[in-house]
Order: C-alpha cells, then structure tokens, then sequence
C-alpha cells in the first residue's frame, strides 16, 4: 500500500497567489519546450443525458510530477466535476488526488499570463477584456502580475456581471478599470486583449485588434467555439498551448482553415513551450500582433497541481487514502 494524499478545493484555495501559478506554470512550460511529453485532451460526448467526459496528461520531469485533468459537464446533474490526479515522475506512485476545481481559473490563467509575459510588448499598459465569469477573473489576476497595466476594460454581455467585475478588479488593481458597453471600445488603444467566454462566434472585430497588440483567447477549446476572427488568426503570429491542438480543437484555428485562409497545419509559429525555452522568438516586431491560443493541457494542471502539493504537505492539510499497487491487488482471484 502507498498512502496518498487527498486535498479537496477548499483545503487547496488559498495555498497561492496568482504569481506562484504564473512561476510555477512558466517553468513547466519551459519543460515542454525541451522536450517533455504533454498530450492535447480527449474528448467523450454523450448524447442523452447531454455531456462530456475530459482528460489530458503531461509528465514533467524536473517538476518531478506527471498527472493531469479528469472531469465531467453536463450530464443529468448538469454540473462539472474536476479530479486531478498526481503522480511521482520517479517512482509512478500516486502522489495525490485533487478536488481541481478551485484551481482551475488560476493555473489556466497562468498559462495565459506566461503567454502575455513572453508574447505581449514590454511596454503594454492597457489590457481588454472580453469575459467576466471565473475564467476572465483568473486570467486579469494572473496576468496583471506580469504586466503594469494602467487601464483595464473589460466588456460583457449582461451589464451587471462587467460592473461588478470592474468593481471588484478596481480594488485589487493598482490601475483604473471600468465596465464598458462594447467589445470595440474596450479594444480600443488595448495592448493586451483577453477572450475568456462560451461564444461559438467571434467575439471581437479584427479591425479592432491594432499592430502591436497582444490577444489571448482561452474560450475556443471545441472546433465550433470560435472567438477570433479567422482573419485575425491568419495574420497573426498563432501560438497555440500545444501545437496537436490546434488541429484538433482549436476553434478559430479551424475557422481559419474552413475559410480557407490557411491550409490545415500551416500558420502556427510555434506552440508556447517553444517560445518558453527559447527557441522560438515569438513577437517579431512591435507592430506585430500575436495570438496565444489556450484551450488548457494537462502542463499547466500537473504544475499547479505539484506546488498546491507540496503546500498542503507542509501545511498538514488534507487525508491520506490508500491505494494498492498492481502487484498485489492485480491477482485475478
């Protein structure tokens, strides 16, 4: 038997600070780009009662951990569900078993900020949002830690949800934001755009999006959920998490392709890990504009997963579980 850890979201909550994600998912990353193994997810759909069953994986091993993303949406409870199992790189024992949920817009929204800190320009103050539910608020907590950004605008649909967002993000911030009633006038003079919503159409105008300007698009991880503009893929710099998704799920991506702007495989620079390590040089100019694609990966999950870990351990949080290994439950008796 081996003793394993279980950490429910509560227990997990308030063991980091959005920078502690971005460090900690900015190194993983950095693993990926030299090499270590990381898979986009796969996918289950049932038809009735209507969901969907998720999974994706990644081994790193200087972080010493491999695991991943197991959840469920939908279905009759018409809820999600979010397991993180965690293992040891060495030994393959399990590690631990996370309740994932209260981490998800963290460690997803450090992705993003890693992908701003290595794509958007030095000098950017001025960040859009286009989103104000969970994943838009992991996405400006991370991100502003790698960013002085003097003026936030952040642009949803239902008017009370962007105000209480401003508000919110107005106290927390050293930076002037407000709710606005439109996606163009809160793209206008953005250095950094944020898409972090369930649209299957484009959310923002490519004409809006200006030379120079960084866009990170977290809502497009299903082939008809498509945030950006096909054109604004195209002449970007497209930097998907992991290059294997972006044929697969990426929903402006596919767009792009379907529109016949770009041949299936074509028009991805590099995915983020490349440019992580150094081997991609991402932004070319301070006129281009890139895109970073984030359609989440078990990279970001293992990473966020080890350090909350390793921080429950030495806090003393959470149950140990027992699990046998195969050599002595798998008897077939």
């Amino acid at each position: 038997m081996t003793e394993t850890l279980f950490l429910t979201s509560s227990e997990v909550d308030d063991l980091a600070d959005p920078a502690d994600y971005v460090a900690a998912v900015r190194d993983a990353y950095r693993q990926v780009g030299e090499g270590a193994p990381a898979e986009p997810r796969t996918k289950l759909l049932n038809r009735e009662p209507p969901g969907m069953l998720t999974t994706y994986a990644a081994l790193l091993p200087e972080t010493g951990a491999m695991g991943g993303y197991t959840y469920s949406a939908g279905f009759g409870a018409g809820d999600a569900w979010f397991m993180t199992p965690l293992f040891d790189a060495e030994s393959g024992e399990p590690l631990a078993l996370l309740d994932g949920a209260s981490m998800n817009p963290f460690k997803t929204g450090a992705a993003g900020a890693v992908a701003v800190d290595a794509l958007a320009r030095d000098d950017a103050t001025e960040l859009a949002v286009i989103g104000s539910g969970a994943q838009a608020r992991g996405q400006v907590a991370t991100t502003a830690t790698v960013r002085e950004f003097e003026a936030v605008r952040v642009f949803s649909p239902t008017r009370e949800n962007r105000q209480a967002f401003a508000a919110d993000f107005g106290d927390r911030l050293a930076a002037d934001v407000t709710a606005v009633e439109s996606a163009s006038a809160a793209l206008a003079g953005a250095d950094v755009v944020i898409t972090a919503t369930t649209a299957s159409d484009p959310v923002i105008a490519d004409a809006d999006v200006e030379p120079g300007t960084h866009v990170t698009a977290m809502g497009q991880y299903h082939p008809e959920k498509n945030e950006l503009p096909p054109e604004l893929v195209t002449r970007a710099t497209y930097v998907p998490d992991l290059r294997a998704r972006a044929t697969q799920d990426a929903g402006s991506y596919l767009a792009a392709v379907e529109a016949g702007l770009i041949e299936a495989g074509e028009g991805i620079a590099a995915d983020l890990g490349a440019v992580v390590a150094g081997d991609h040089p991402g932004r070319a100019s301070d006129d281009a504009v890139t895109v970073f694609d984030s359609g989440g990966t078990g990279v970001e999950t293992v990473a966020a997963a080890h350090m909350l870990y390793e921080r429950a351990s030495e806090k003393g949080r959470g149950q140990t579980i027992d699990f046998a290994p195969a050599s002595e439950a798998l008897t077939g008796e």
